[in-house]
């Protein structure tokens, strides 16, 4: 079991499901990202720059696209709560996974063009 895997089994079944969910949508988007634990959450960099993070909350989900991810959606995740490069998806409503998917494939070109 590697740090993903376990970070992801401290959480109940029911959120272990959803974080793995987004997990999958980030390995199927971006398939040469590399996976690694970073700031104490599950992080992906592509062309060596960070691409997405993600962590499991007690109330929610959160994703972190940087900055220009979210600026990029900000009409999208206008119904979540934000701060600066991070969205709060609340775990009692359902995650948008087809936006996550979105806004992955949105990071991995942008990394693509600044290589």
């Amino acid at each position: 079991m590697n740090e993903v895997d376990q970070y992801i089994s401290r959480f109940p079944e029911e959120v272990q499901q959803q974080l793995q969910k987004v997990r999958t949508i980030i390995k199927k988007m971006a398939p040469k990202a590399t996976e690694q634990m970073a700031y104490g959450m599950p992080g992906y960099k592509t062309n060596g720059k960070p691409l997405v993070y993600f962590a499991g909350h007690r109330n929610h989900i959160g994703f972190y696209a940087t900055p220009s991810g979210h600026e990029a959606f900000q009409k999208e995740l206008s119904k979540y709560k934000q701060g600066k490069g991070s969205v709060q998806f609340p775990l009692d409503q359902p995650i948008p996974f087809e936006l996550i998917e979105k806004i992955v494939r949105f990071r991995v070109e942008e990394n693509a063009d600044r290589k």
